[in-house]
């Protein structure tokens, strides 16, 4: 059992790392992503558009702890 725990902490710390909100981002812009993909409407741009608009603020929120 311990080795299961150890697994599932390893993905939780490699997937949220320092930043919930940064994972919960990119979650909500990989379903935003499918969504749209299954209208047939191009969504190619939706990711980009995310980590444009997620990397600045997550940075921003690194630099105003230091």
């Amino acid at each position: 059992m311990a080795w299961l725990r150890k697994f599932f902490a390893f993905w939780y710390d490699f997937v949220v790392g320092d930043d919930w909100r940064a994972a919960v981002a990119v979650v909500a812009a990989l379903a935003i992503t499918y969504g749209v993909s299954r209208t047939g409407a191009p969504s190619w741009w939706i990711l980009p558009v995310a980590v444009i608009l997620v990397l600045p603020l997550t940075l921003w929120r690194v630099a105003r702890r230091q």
